[in-house]
């Protein structure tokens, strides 16, 4: 047997394709399913805190940017472990979904929070004295005229952003998520062969790249109308 030989045997084997193909194509399912979620909810409370910084009330304020620098801080994985594995001591238990889904919705929350207050501070000052000079209240002007404003100047980063944080629903596997990383390491396991290894990443680069050249082409866009 060739080098070559080999190297389809173990990494691309027929049998073990076929066979194990259904158990990946669900995780793919709980993937997709699970970015969904986690993209819509992490996006809106990142959104909704980003508004409510801008009334700069102290207290709460600082209250947001205590939650959003730590959630940036620390490491998801350290967030699911701790979560999962801490909170049935004190009562309280979580399946492994809502566990992923409630640290990565988190997370992302707390960069959308800070990469549109961002935004929201690059915002000419102008715009709020004009809108306000015809009457707007000040959440009518936040609403109307600076958030949206704000939210297309993010686009790119926050794009990006959501991109990473979807992709790290591969760390549900060390909580058992039956993701398309956890169904191929339990293929793997079962069949002695790393073929599940490589349809998982195929099916990991045909989810992901239309995401990544959506990024890019809103950078380009963006990019575009600014010169």
């Amino acid at each position: 047997m060739t080098n070559l030989d080999r190297f389809i045997e173990t990494f691309l084997n027929g049998s073990v394709l076929v066979k194990y193909a259904p158990s990946i194509l669900q995780g793919v399912w709980v993937t997709i399913e699970l970015s969904v979620l986690i993209v819509v909810a992490g996006t809106l409370w990142g959104a909704l805190l980003a508004c409510i910084r801008a009334y700069r009330i102290w207290p709460v304020s600082f209250l947001i940017v205590i939650y959003a620098d730590i959630f940036r801080a620390l490491p998801p994985l350290v967030l699911i472990l701790l979560v999962f594995f801490g909170l049935p001591s004190l009562g309280v238990t979580l399946s492994s979904f809502a566990v992923l889904f409630v640290i990565l919705g988190l997370t992302l929350g707390a960069f959308t929070e800070e990469i549109i207050w961002a935004g929201i501070t690059a915002t000419d000052r102008g715009q709020w004295e004009a809108a306000r000079s015809t009457g707007l209240g000040f959440t009518q002007t936040l609403g109307y005229v600076v958030l949206p404003q704000a939210v297309r100047m993010v686009i790119p980063p926050l794009t990006n952003r959501a991109i990473a944080i979807t992709k790290m629903t591969a760390l549900g596997t060390v909580i058992g998520v039956p993701d398309i990383l956890n169904q191929a390491t339990t293929a793997q396991s079962f069949s002695g062969n790393a073929t599940p290894l490589t349809l998982a990443a195929f099916a990991y680069v045909v989810l992901f790249l239309p995401f990544v050249i959506l990024s890019r082409w809103l950078e380009n866009r963006f990019a575009w109308k600014k010169g």
